[in-house]
């Protein structure tokens, strides 16, 4: 028998910049055994500098705190924080009023991070209600301002697909490009509205995944801000040691004997990078050496794995129909470094229905 899926909403105030806030927790504290009654969870959040990881990626550091720290610690080390980014530099900001200048974060190195180290805006876990499932925040203040953030968390046992139907994105011939599937001139959220409405559903997910033969391409959800998408992430994709480079501490001379004709690493400082990764997946160095190759040889292929993103969809009492939820700056974002043969790339919609 379908059951009724339970809704929550969190408001989370980190108090430091980089923060894993246990939501179960505090859904336990709020709500008691909520999480016991139901066999899945969806966990949204509406930022772009703030999510979660796939319940796979958390397991493999088996939920535990001390891990998750060590592994966004190297993600540091590749983005820190005063790096030369375009995103940062609040004169070319021309979208910007003075005033806005002033008080806009600078988290291109937030940004960044989230998109390469596979946080994600939706994630669907198997409920285990005893063990952690953290919001992470990469940005969780300003200054001296703390942020405050809000989370979402839907409880059901079952989905079933509703409707699936496929939609053209064109793409330009550059090698490297982004295109901001949430445009309205695009028309992909106006069309996943029109599914949504004609599927009378009360809580849902719309899946947006790239068709089965593309290649060279892989999808995020982020702000599409210009200097963000245009110039840093194109940067972070021709060269991932970029922003790393400008901010080494010390010269090396051969960490971990990589190979410096795959890598060219002897230039810059990256045992911590190495090391934090190793203690949080419990690699051995001669794993982590290969992925690491891997990274530098095809930087665009590992630092975009994802291929599908996910949304919450539920009931608009205004409209009185459901729609598609979003942040304020959140974006579904194509990025391809290689050109589509046909300037076009297929994208999935698909919309479940949760019960």
């Amino acid at each position: 028998m379908a059951t009724t899926p339970a809704e929550i909403r969190l408001t989370l105030n980190p108090s430091r910049r980089f923060e894993a806030i246990d939501v179960n927790q505090k859904i336990s504290s709020e709500a008691g055994d909520l999480l016991q009654r139901y066999d899945r969870t969806l966990y949204c959040s509406l930022h772009t500098t703030a999510g979660y990881l796939d319940q796979s990626l958390a397991g493999r550091m088996h939920h535990h705190h001390g891990r998750l720290a060590k592994f966004f610690d190297a993600w540091h080390a590749l983005f820190p924080p005063d790096a030369d980014y375009r995103h940062d530099q609040m004169e070319l900001r021309s979208e910007l009023s003075d005033e806005q200048k002033e008080t806009e974060p600078r988290n291109a190195d937030s940004h960044l991070t989230f998109i390469g180290s596979g946080m994600r805006n939706c994630v669907t876990y198997r409920n285990r209600p005893l063990a952690p499932v953290y919001f992470i925040d990469l940005d969780g203040t300003n200054g001296s301002a703390c942020r405050e953030r809000q989370t979402t968390i839907v409880a059901y046992d079952q989905e079933r697909v509703i409707a699936r139907e496929s939609f053209a994105v064109p793409v330009s011939h550059h090698p490297i490009d982004s295109v901001n599937l949430g445009d309205p001139r695009l028309g992909l959220v106006e069309r996943v509205n029109e599914l949504l409405a004609a599927s009378g559903l009360a809580k849902g997910r719309v899946d947006i995944a790239l068709g089965a033969s593309e290649r060279n391409v892989g999808l995020t959800v982020n702000e599409y801000e210009t200097m963000l998408m245009r110039h840093d992430l194109v940067e972070v994709l021709k060269d991932p040691l970029k922003f790393a480079a400008q901010r080494g501490r010390h010269m090396i001379d051969d960490p971990f004997a990589i190979p410096t004709k795959t890598l060219n690493y002897a230039k810059y400082d990256f045992p911590r990078l190495l090391n934090s990764a190793m203690e949080a997946l419990r690699w051995d160095r001669s794993v982590l050496e290969r992925a690491m190759a891997k990274l530098m040889s095809v930087p665009a292929r590992r630092l975009l794995r994802s291929r599908r993103v996910t949304f919450l969809a539920t009931q608009d009492e205004a409209a009185g129909r459901p729609r598609l939820v979003r942040g304020t700056y959140q974006s579904p974002i194509l990025v391809q470094w290689h050109p589509a043969d046909t300037q076009s790339r297929a994208v999935e919609i698909t919309i479940v229905g949760l019960s």
